[in-house]
C-alpha cells in the first residue's frame, strides 16, 4: 500500500502548466462523450476548425488555477479574472496549433521509446525522486517493484502520457531549431562585446546648435522626404472609443453586511471560550499576526477606543484601508518613536503670498479669541481631506510631513494653538492635540469589503440599461440624463491587447476593430467594471497622406538638412587637424572635443550616452587612426581609439561553450516565438467566449 501510495503521490506531477513555452499539452476530455451524457456542449471557439468546448476551456481554466495556488498559495482574484482567462485561452490557442504542426510533420513515438525512457538508466527526474534515499542513492529495485505493481496502473498511465508529450515536443524542437545555429565570427562577436574595454576621444558637431530659421525647406524638398521615406508614414489600424464605465465597487449595503458580520463575530466572542487566534483563523481575510502598533498605523476612527482598551479587551468594527477590522488589545509597550496628533488650517486660497499671509493671521487672531478651532477649520481650510474633520490629521510619526510642519507638530505643546507657519503648501495654523511614544500589541481580524453578487447583478442590468436606451436615443444623450461620465481613449491598435486607460479586455478589442462608427457595446466586463463603448473614431491602416502630415515631414527634413550640415562641417575640420583631434574646437568653435574613458560595448558610453553608431565603429577602428564622420544620434561624430582591450583567446577558450549555450538559447527561444506567432497569424481562430461565458 505504501508504494501504491508513492506512485499516486507522483500524479501532480504529470499536470502540465498551459503557460509553459515549450510544453504545450494537456490530456482534454472528449466533447463528444460529453455530449452523449447530456453535458453542455457549447463550443468557446475553434482553432482551424477544431472545436474547443465549454468543458475543455473550464478543464485548462481549473488546473492553471491549482498550479498558480501551488506556486504562490493565492487563487486567482476577480479584478485578475479577465486577464486570467485570456492568458488560458492564448495557451489553448499555442497547445493546438503546436499539437496540429506535431500532426502536420507527422512526428510520433512509438511505445518503444517510451519504455525505454522509463526503464533506461537514468529515468525521468520527477519518477526517480520518489526512489532516493536519505544519502542520495537511487533504489532502482524498489523502483521497479513499484512499476511493476498492478495497483499503480493508473499513475504509470499517467506518466506515460506525460513522457509521450515530452518526446513529441523534443521531437518538434529538434526539427524546428535544425536551422537555428550560431557562427564561430557570432560568438567571437559577442565574447568582444562582453569582454571589451574601449576609451575613445572624440570631436563632436550638435545638430541642436543650428536654427530651425536656417534651414530653407521647399515643397519639393517635403515631396522627396515622403516618397523616400514612406514606410516611416504607415500607420496599422487604429480605433477610438468613447465609453462609460460601471465599476464594480461595493455598495453601502455590502459594506454594512460586512460590519454586521464582525459585530457577530465579537458578540460570538464574549460568549464563548474560543480563543482569539481561532477567530482570526476562521474570519480574517489576513493569516494571524501579532503585531505591535504605533498609534500612526491605528485606524483613524477607532485609535482612541484601543489606546484606552485594557488588556484582553477586543474592540471594533472599525473601517480601515483594508476593510473592516476587530483588535484583541494584548498590551501596550514603549515604541521609542514618538507620534503627535494634530489639527491644522491651511490657508493658500488667494494665490499671493502677502494676503495668505495675512489671512491666517486674522485667523489665528480669531483663535486666540476664543472661537472654535475645529469649526474655523471647516469654515476656511484649503486642505480637503482634514478640513471636514474640523481639521484633524490623525496620528503620524516623523518623516510624514515636510519639514517645517513636521519640526512645529513635535516642537509644539500640546493644547497650544501655534502662529501661522509657511510650507510649500502654503501657511498653516497648527494645534497639536496629543503626544505618544506607546505601541500596542495587537491581533486583528481584517474583513475587507467587497462586492457582493447581488451587488455585481446590479451594476451589470444597469450597464444594460444605459447599452439599451443608448442605442435607442443616443450614447451622449442618455449619459448626460443619467449623468454618467463619458470618456475617451486615445488611439490604440489591435496588437497592444489592452486599452489605454481601462486595461487588458480582448472582448472590448475585438467590438473596436470588429464594429462599425459609431457602434454601441453590450456590457464588456473589464478589470475594474462593465464598460458600454462606442466606436468614436476609425483609422484605417495606411500611408498617411502628404498633406496631413506636412509640418511633421517639414520637422524631419529640417533634421536631416541639420545632419548634412554637420557632416559637412565635421569633414571639413577633418580635414585641417592631420589626424589631431585637440586641434578641432580651434578650427571651428562648434566642435566639441572629449574623452569618453572606458566603456564597455553593451553598456552606455560615458559622456556620449547609448550610441549605437559610435559603439559600432569603436570596436572595429584600428587604434589610433581617426575615423571618418560618424552618424551619432544627435550629430557627427570623428572617432579615435586610444585603447581598446586585445582579444583574449585563452580566455574565450574558457567562456566559448557557456557563451554558446546561452547566446543559442536565446535565438532558439526569439525563433519558437516568431514561429509560433506566425502560426497564430496565419489561423482560422474563432473566439465565441463572450456569448458562451458571459463575458
Amino acid at each position: 500500500m505504501a508504494m501504491m501510495a508513492k506512485m499516486r503521490s507522483l500524479a501532480p506531477a504529470f499536470i502540465i502548466g498551459v503557460g509553459v513555452i515549450f510544453v504545450l499539452f494537456m490530456v482534454i476530455s472528449d466533447s463528444n462523450i460529453m455530449e452523449v451524457f447530456g453535458l453542455r456542449t457549447n463550443n468557446v471557439g475553434s482553432i482551424n476548425g477544431v472545436k474547443i468546448s465549454y468543458q475543455e476551456f473550464n478543464k485548462a481554466m481549473e488546473t492553471e488555477r491549482e498550479n498558480l495556488k501551488q506556486q504562490n498559495g493565492k487563487d486567482v482574484s476577480d479584478e485578475e479574472g479577465d486577464q486570467f482567462k485570456d492568458q488560458v485561452w492564448d495557451a489553448l490557442v499555442s497547445q493546438t496549433l503546436v499539437k496540429q504542426q506535431i500532426k502536420k510533420l507527422g512526428i510520433t513515438v512509438t511505445d518503444e521509446e517510451i519504455r525505454n525512457v522509463i526503464l533506461g538508466n537514468n529515468p525521468p527526474e520527477f519518477l526517480k525522486r520518489n526512489f532516493v534515499d536519505s544519502t542520495g542513492r537511487f533504489n532502482r529495485q524498489l523502483y521497479l517493484s513499484a512499476l511493476y505493481d498492478s495497483r499503480n496502473s493508473q499513475p504509470l498511465l499517467q506518466a506515460e502520457d506525460y513522457i509521450r508529450q515530452s518526446l513529441l515536443n523534443q521531437k518538434l524542437q529538434s526539427m524546428l531549431f535544425a536551422s537555428v545555429n550560431i557562427s564561430e565570427s557570432n560568438l567571437r562577436e559577442k565574447f568582444i562585446e562582453q569582454s571589451t574595454k574601449i576609451n575613445d576621444q572624440f570631436a563632436f558637431v550638435n545638430i541642436n546648435q543650428f536654427s530651425d530659421a536656417s534651414i530653407k525647406v521647399t515643397d519639393i524638398d517635403l515631396k522627396n522626404y515622403y516618397d523616400k521615406h514612406i514606410d516611416q508614414f504607415v500607420v496599422k489600424a487604429q480605433r477610438k472609443i468613447k465609453y462609460v464605465m460601471f465599476p464594480t465597487v461595493p455598495s453601502a449595503e455590502d459594506s454594512s453586511n460586512v460590519r454586521m458580520n464582525l459585530e457577530n463575530v465579537l458578540s460570538q466572542s464574549k460568549n464563548d471560550t474560543t480563543s482569539f487566534r481561532t477567530l482570526v483563523e476562521t474570519f480574517s481575510s489576513r493569516p494571524y499576526s501579532k503585531d505591535s502598533l504605533s498609534i500612526s498605523a491605528l485606524p483613524l476612527v477607532g485609535a482612541e477606543q484601543i489606546m484606552n482598551a485594557a488588556p484582553g479587551s477586543i474592540v471594533g468594527p472599525f473601517a480601515s484601508p483594508q476593510g473592516y477590522a476587530l483588535y484583541h488589545v494584548l498590551g501596550v509597550s514603549n515604541s521609542g518613536a514618538p507620534t503627535v496628533k494634530v489639527s491644522h488650517i491651511l490657508i493658500n486660497q488667494f494665490g499671493d503670498d502677502a494676503k495668505n499671509a495675512e489671512e491666517a493671521m486674522n485667523i489665528y487672531k480669531e483663535l486666540q479669541g476664543g472661537k472654535d478651532f475645529a469649526t474655523l477649520a471647516r469654515q476656511y481650510s484649503k486642505d480637503p481631506g482634514s478640513a471636514t474633520n474640523g481639521g484633524d490629521l490623525g496620528w503620524f510619526g516623523k518623516g510624514r510631513m515636510v519639514p517645517e510642519f513636521e519640526k512645529a507638530a513635535f516642537e509644539g505643546k500640546v493644547g497650544v494653538i501655534q502662529k501661522p507657519i509657511k510650507t510649500n503648501y502654503g501657511y498653516h495654523i497648527i494645534k497639536v492635540t496629543g503626544r505618544s511614544d506607546k505601541s500596542y500589541v495587537v491581533e486583528q481580524i481584517i474583513s475587507p469589503i467587497k462586492a457582493s453578487s447581488s451587488t455585481k447583478d446590479q451594476i451589470l442590468n444597469n450597464a444594460k440599461d444605459f447599452s439599451y436606451i443608448a442605442n435607442k436615443d443616443g450614447f451622449e444623450k442618455e449619459a448626460q440624463l443619467m449623468k454618467y461620465k463619458i470618456a475617451v481613449t486615445p488611439p490604440f491598435y489591435k496588437e497592444m491587447n489592452f486599452v489605454p486607460g481601462i486595461g487588458a479586455s480582448q472582448n472590448l478589442i475585438d467590438f473596436s476593430f470588429n464594429s462599425s462608427l459609431n457602434s454601441i457595446s453590450d456590457p464588456i466586463r473589464t478589470p475594474n467594471g462593465y464598460i458600454i463603448a462606442l466606436v468614436s473614431e476609425i483609422t484605417k491602416e495606411g500611408a498617411k497622406e502628404l498633406k496631413d502630415i506636412k509640418e511633421q515631414v517639414r520637422r524631419l527634413v529640417i533634421r536631416e538638412k541639420k545632419f548634412e550640415m554637420a557632416k559637412q562641417l565635421i569633414a571639413n575640420v577633418r580635414s585641417k587637424i592631420n589626424g589631431d583631434l585637440s586641434k578641432a574646437s580651434s578650427i571651428d568653435q562648434r566642435v566639441t572635443v572629449n574623452q569618453t574613458g572606458d566603456f564597455n560595448p553593451t553598456g552606455q558610453i560615458p559622456v556620449i550616452g547609448f550610441d549605437y553608431n559610435v559603439t559600432a565603429k569603436s570596436l572595429k577602428l584600428p587604434v589610433n587612426s581617426l575615423s571618418e564622420p560618424v552618424k551619432g544620434n544627435s550629430g557627427y561624430y570623428l572617432i579615435k581609439v586610444l585603447s581598446r582591450t586585445p582579444f583574449d583567446a585563452s580566455t574565450y577558450a574558457v567562456q566559448r561553450n557557456s557563451i554558446r549555450d546561452s547566446f543559442l538559447n536565446q535565438k532558439r527561444s526569439m525563433f519558437f516565438q516568431e514561429w509560433l506567432a506566425k502560426l497564430k497569424k496565419d489561423a482560422d481562430i474563432v473566439d465565441n467566449r463572450a456569448q458562451v461565458l458571459g463575458q
